[in-house]
């Protein structure tokens, strides 16, 4: 079915606003600044390569906004540069950054909200004082509004790239916008400062996807506060490396009714989201989140023999020497016919910011383009993007990477306009 959702036309300059612009941010950047200059093409990105089961490309099938549109900004503890701090995390090497220095140098970070009982192992000087969390949001609030003035953007979008935070759980400051907000005026401890992004950032009217494991949108009173504002949210967690494999390969296994005994994960990396995940607190965080996929893929209930018994075991090491080239190694203890049993072995070595970058692109433009069709709250249908995707009430996520990508272009083609030559076919 095609134009369910009618879409208004991508006119107009988009804040690209990112809380967090360290080695994610500033690779997404620079490779945007690449491929509008043409001397990259965008891979990973499925806004831009990808296309549906027709063969038709998404950009032809919907009005996404172009790579010319976007003007970038954030928030960060350091005060340097984009093009600074892309060399200190040292994803690019020196001839990509440098092709990319005048847009990288030009762009300076606002002053983050910060708390470092939220964030271990990491702190800088780039910070907001504030007396109340309350104020900290009005901060923010402000400094959207006038990113958006002096950029002469039209709207904005936001997609999270900072680092995780410790574990929360949902409490009774979570459930209703106004608990909530009384919470920011008593400086509730349980609202951590991606919360307080969040809060700001849907009272500007600015739609937000997250890329950490953090519970800034996951709980009642943030997806209260989207529908209220009539604001899109997205998430969580950017689904990059070994959790990708995961939702590639255990989708095959449970299509051919393949045993699973356990699935042993551990990683290694040196980058800033390594020295965070150091941290027993950030640490429980992530851990939940990479822990969810495989119990939605293989249904205990429903298939005690093949994975009633299954171990499933996730380690993350910081290695300062691997910097940001994580490694991924996977041990899968399978059994067949007869109970006959079997490994499979997955290492894999990725560069965690390069395959993140053009989901942080893909998130964007998406997000806009639901807030163009005025979809508001939860966007289930870009689950495909991350390790535990954000469901409304009642609904429970669905993890297999294929089945996601239905999703996705379902939607897609619910923007198509019916009496497009798409919808024709």
């Amino acid at each position: 079915m095609f134009g369910e959702n009618p879409i208004n036309p991508a006119d107009g300059k988009i804040a690209v606003l990112l809380p967090g612009m360290g080695a994610v941010a500033t690779t997404f950047i620079a490779g945007v600044e690449a491929a509008r200059k043409g001397w990259s093409a965008p891979i990973g990105s499925v806004t831009q390569m990808g296309s549906d089961a027709n063969g038709v490309p998404i950009q032809d099938l919907m009005p996404l906004a172009g790579l010319d549109q976007l003007v970038f900004g954030g928030w960060d503890i350091y005060p340097d540069t984009t093009f600074d701090a892309a060399k200190r995390a040292a994803v690019l090497n020196p001839e990509h950054l440098e092709k990319s220095k005048e847009l990288l140098a030009s762009i300076t970070p606002m002053s983050a909200v910060f708390d470092s009982n939220y964030i271990k192992n990491i702190d800088g000087p780039n910070t907001k004082k504030y007396d109340t969390k309350w104020e900290a949001s009005l901060m923010l609030q402000q400094d959207i509004k006038n990113f958006l003035k002096d950029s002469n953007c039209d709207r904005g979008v936001s997609v999270w790239c900072g680092s995780t935070e410790r574990y929360v759980e949902i409490s009774e400051v979570h459930l209703t916008i106004e608990a909530f907000e009384e919470g920011l005026k008593n400086n509730d401890p349980g609202i951590a400062p991606s919360m307080i992004y969040a809060h700001a950032l849907l009272k500007s009217g600015v739609p937000m996807a997250n890329g950490a494991p953090n519970l800034a949108l996951d709980c009642p009173a943030i997806i209260q506060l989207a529908e209220r504002e009539n604001v899109a949210i997205a998430g969580k967690d950017f689904k990059t490396g070994q959790t990708l494999m995961k939702t590639i390969v255990a989708p095959g296994l449970a299509a051919r009714s393949i045993g699973v005994a356990g699935w042993y994960s551990t990683n290694i990396l040196g980058n800033t989201d390594g020295a965070v995940l150091d941290d027993p607190g950030s640490f429980k965080t992530k851990e939940m989140s990479k822990l969810s996929v495989l119990d939605a893929i293989f249904d205990k209930e429903s298939n005690p023999d093949l994975y009633g018994d299954m171990c499933h075991k996730v380690r993350i090491d910081y290695y300062p020497p691997r910097g940001d080239n994580k490694e991924g190694w996977d041990n899968i203890d399978l059994f067949g016919w007869m109970g006959y049993d079997m490994q499979i072995k997955i290492n894999f070595l990725c560069r965690d910011s390069i395959l993140a970058a053009p989901l942080v692109l893909d998130l964007a433009l998406f997000m806009d383009a639901a807030n163009r069709a005025n979809l508001s709250g939860v966007q289930e249908w870009l689950s495909f993007f991350f390790k535990a995707p954000q469901t409304s009430a009642g609904k429970f996520p669905e993890h297999d990477l294929f089945h996601q990508r239905q999703m996705m272009f379902d939607q897609i083609h619910n923007f198509v306009p019916k009496d497009s030559a798409a919808a024709a076919e």
